[in-house]
């Protein structure tokens, strides 16, 4: 049918060089010819089929085939575990119809090259990629063999060692990466994979190098009904390995998939109908890929290239962070239009209440708010999503099973979820659009959601999810892995990917990966106006990557964009094993700021991942370990003052060489301090230390504190335990990071992890009447283990704080971000600040180890507005006296904001003394302050 889209003589032209492609130039090898691949081109009623079909199907002696042999650059390989002896062929198939089982000679190969062993030192990168290979032949081809190579990965390539009979002795087929990277290097100069519109031309760029061919099929519009009108064949650049077509108009407002033939491990050549990696927005629930341009008026909200936006100059520790889910801020508000709950447009409704919160923190000292992820999930429906109706007796029961039993019977279908399970990383969900239909609508609501929060005064950082993609292989939500199988995701020893991020990872060494990565962090920064990116388990990334990246999103902004992300060294990639990582103790030096769990840990007890009787026994500094024992505890003194030890440690900023005196009375640097087994300092500079108590993972501080203070203690006494928790990051060197709700006693009933616990468990009320405790015993997969001991304790009434002690809690919240907004004593940004200005007293082993005292000098130091500084935090449930010689005959008086008449807190002006003759000082149980001179 003709193509009214297309010119005949272009598309005659690019099918002729996409027929080239397969053809592999029709080159006879020495050891056999590479023939063409002979799948009939696809018809058009291909594009609305389904996701994938099997061209011609593996044979059955190869389906289960590992791929142990990892390349390690265009032309070695190691096979581990395999001795160098005896001769190594290398056998091609385009078809993929090799069979190579032992003690048979090798069927269905097109062809084969031969290898031998590596004798010469591998070069540096080289060895970086194989350094986790195990032991074994390290093996070479010819460098005569590396213009045909590019064209042997489009097929199946399987590595043989024969014996003299050339009989199989093993075969494994190959982990091809890095060589891919070598092939085809030129790739990562390409500025616009995906689809650019101008206004006579739109433009399309996949980047599948082992592709034998690609597709595109075209829509008119995103409706699901609306079939394929054109399909069009794209041509293959084999420098690049990327595959182009254009057209010569502005297609802006259709939409798009491709279908990629390519050969596949374990199954065979496979046509995938598949998006676009590259997709900047999508129709419902991803079906297709949206074209656009991102820069047209149409998308701008009034203002969007002019505005106003907060300031771009702040340091890191500058930086006092709120992390909120877009639903969970107003899908329970009743203040929002009902129409806007749940979605992007409830951030423009200026008076809602939880509007008016977030400005009123901002008013406080809050700079960001960190959204968690709103690229394009895979889990949420974007249409027909549904919310479980709770209510009557199964909702009012405290510690009812009839909640989380509707709550997990929706699960799949609700319109809940974290948003951990990334399907497109540079576009935006659909789910919180007003519609998902129209890929243009989401980018339009997300960017007046951006817009009103920058005129509240707030910086818009974003959740970002690159070390895994929820998907792999030839499921339906896999992208990445069907347009280059084997490339985007990090394979183990037997080529399967490895999951210990809890889903598929990644490869970000690889580098069309960090690319892909990299190109989408330069898009939310610069078309989105994204301020600053959290990084979820950036220690499963190369340092390398993620320096790369705050360059290219500093200079595509002009401006610094602040990089933090989780830390944690665990997985495949530990201790270095693969690269050099984006961890804690491996960013030294790069700016870039990682999560502490010292202080975490030591201010909640216990740690992450503690089983249900740790989650109850271990008590921590704020929760009563030793001074407010629960019974049965075997905590000693010097247990609490091990714990103050790395409560001290978080508040100097968790760096390695600055010092202080222990609980021992020795003086010792911050990385000497036992943290777990290893060193508790291990940052450079403060602004690489994010410093929290609660976040979206685990219970929350109110809920954790349920279980582990004593039960008698009072509602109010909580909510004082809970200002002494936000005190501690407010008083902390580093960056502050605040979960949402920390300031209302949020509490998620218990659940341990409610990534997909549906909006009842998630719940917020910004009329700071409840905080949701009693909602019924949380959902089974994460907390079954504590349901017998969380269910007396969500029975209990007496534990359910009351309005006016979340009202405290609320104010007490702000007058802290007053605090730390007030001086950059506690936003130091140089180490040597920190060491030369913070000293900490009630130290050594005649210290009362309930109460941290840090004392600041101002003297030079720009804004610091003080001379000195003091802060106090007692835990203690009694008055406390101290004697602080040092600062015997000083006039300290209370900070502003302790003394003005709206300080939530009245204990410091009314219960708090300092008697300067004596050098002695008297703070009121559970209460935090700050004293200065001026």
């Amino acid at each position: 049918m003709p193509n009214a889209f297309f010119p005949r003589r272009l598309a005659a032209t690019m099918e002729a060089a996409a027929l080239t492609g397969l053809l592999l130039l029709g080159s006879a090898f020495s050891a056999g010819r590479v023939h063409a691949a002979t799948a009939p081109a696809p018809q058009r009623a291909e594009c609305d089929a389904d996701f994938a079909r099997v061209l011609q199907a593996a044979p059955t002696a190869s389906l289960k085939m590992q791929a142990s042999a990892v390349w390690g650059n265009a032309l070695v390989l190691r096979w581990p575990g395999v001795a160098a002896e005896g001769r190594f062929r290398l056998y091609h198939s385009q078809r993929g119809q090799i069979t190579a089982l032992p003690g048979m000679p090798v069927l269905g190969a097109d062809g084969a090259l031969d290898l031998a062993p590596h004798t010469v030192p591998l070069d540096d990168a080289t060895r970086e990629r194989l350094q986790w290979v195990g032991a074994g032949a390290t093996l070479s081809l010819r460098t005569l063999d590396l213009p045909r190579l590019g064209a042997l990965h489009r097929g199946q390539l399987v590595l043989v060692q024969l014996d003299a009979q050339n009989r199989v002795q093993r075969a494994t087929a190959t982990q091809t990466a890095a060589a891919l990277d070598e092939l085809f290097a030129a790739a990562q100069g390409v500025p616009d994979l995906g689809v650019s519109v101008a206004s006579r031309r739109t433009a399309f760029k996949l980047w599948a190098p082992t592709a034998q061919g690609v597709w595109l099929c075209l829509h008119r519009n995103g409706s699901a009904k609306s079939a394929a009108q054109s399909l069009l064949p794209l041509a293959r650049d084999a420098a690049t390995g990327v595959w182009a077509a254009a057209q010569p108009r502005d297609l802006s407002g259709q939409s798009y998939t491709y279908l990629v033939d390519v050969f596949v491990r374990g199954v065979g050549l496979v046509r995938n109908r598949v998006t676009d990696p590259y997709s900047v927005s999508l129709n419902t629930n991803s079906r297709r890929s949206w074209i656009g341009r991102l820069d047209a008026p149409a998308l701008k909200p009034a203002g969007w290239d002019s505005g106003p936006r907060p300031s771009q100059a702040l340091a890191a520790t500058d930086l006092m962070i709120y992390e909120l889910h877009v639903r969970d801020f107003s899908a329970g508000d009743r203040s929002v239009r009902e129409a806007w709950r749940g979605k992007y447009l409830a951030f423009t409704e200026p008076q809602s209440q939880g509007m008016q919160h977030l400005r009123a923190m901002a008013a406080a000292g809050l700079t960001d708010v960190h959204l968690l992820p709103i690229f394009d999930l895979a889990t949420v429906p974007e249409q027909g999503c549904i919310t479980p109706q709770i209510s009557g007796a199964a909702a009012a029961q405290p510690d009812g099973t009839a909640q989380q039993a509707a709550v997990t019977a929706s699960a799949s279908t609700d319109c809940y979820n974290w948003g951990y399970d990334p399907f497109h990383f540079n576009a935006p969900e659909g789910s919180y659009a007003s519609s998902a239909e129209d890929g243009a609508v989401r980018v339009l609501e997300l960017r007046r959601m951006v817009q009103a929060l920058h005129a509240a005064g707030l910086r818009v950082g974003m959740d970002v999810v690159y070390n895994h993609t929820t998907a792999s292989g030839q499921k339906a939500n896999s992208v990445l892995d069907r347009v280059v199988p084997g490339y985007y995701q990090r394979l183990n020893a037997q080529g399967d990917v490895e999951r210990s991020t809890c889903c598929d990872n990644t490869a970000t060494e690889n580098r069309m990966m960090a690319k892909l990565m990299i190109d989408s962090a330069v898009l939310w920064a610069r078309e989105h106006h994204i301020d600053s990116f959290r990084f979820d388990l950036m220690g499963h990334q190369p340092r390398a990557a993620m320096e790369r990246l705050q360059q290219a999103v500093n200079a595509a902004t002009g401006r610094h964009i602040h990089l933090i992300g989780e830390g944690w060294n665990f997985g495949e990639i530990a201790n270095g094993a693969r690269f050099v990582q984006a961890s804690q103790g491996s960013l030294n030096g790069s700016g870039i700021g990682t999560f502490s769990d010292r202080a975490r840990d030591a201010a909640r007890g216990g740690g992450c991942c503690d089983d249900a009787t740790q989650t109850v026994q271990k008590q921590g500094w704020l929760n009563g370990l030793f001074y407010d024992a629960k019974p049965g505890s075997r905590a000693s003194l010097q247990d609490l003052l091990r714990v103050a030890d790395l409560v001290r440690v978080g508040l100097a900023g968790t760096l390695r060489n600055v010092r202080m005196t222990t609980y021992d009375g020795s003086v010792k640097a911050l990385s000497e301090i036992d943290y777990a087994g290893q060193g508790a300092g291990y940052a450079s500079q403060p602004g690489e230390v994010v410093n929290y108590v609660e976040n979206h993972d685990n219970q929350t501080l109110f809920d954790i504190n349920v279980l582990k203070l004593r039960r008698s203690t009072s509602t109010a006494d909580r909510a004082r335990v809970q200002v002494l928790g936000m005190a501690l990051t407010a008083f902390s060197q580093g960056v502050a990071y605040y979960h949402a709700g920390i300031e209302a006693l949020r509490s998620k009933s218990l659940d341990r992890d409610s990534y997909d616990s549906g909006d009842w468990f998630n719940r917020m009320d910004w009329s700071f009447a409840t905080n949701h405790f009693g909602s019924g015993l949380p959902p089974q997969h994460a907390n079954a283990a504590l349901w017998p001991v969380m269910q007396p304790l969500l029975a209990d009434p007496d534990l359910s704080p009351k309005p006016a002690d979340i009202r405290f809690a609320r104010d007490a919240f702000y007058d802290l971000l007053r605090i730390r907004a007030s001086t950059s004593l506690l936003r130091l940004r140089t180490a040597e600040d920190v060491a030369q200005r913070l000293t900490f007293l009630n130290v050594g082993s005649a210290q009362n180890g309930a109460v941290i005292v840090g004392h600041l000098q101002g003297q030079g130091l720009p804004g610091a507005g003080f001379a000195e500084l003091m802060y106090v935090i007692n835990a203690d449930t009694t008055d406390v006296r101290l004697d602080l010689p040092t600062q015997q005959g000083k006039a300290w008086v209370l900070h502003p904001v302790h003394r003005a008449d709206s300080a939530a807190d009245k204990r410091p002006a009314v219960n708090a003394h300092w008697d300067a003759s004596a050098g002695r000082l008297l703070v009121p149980p559970r209460t935090a302050l700050v004293y200065v001179l001026p």
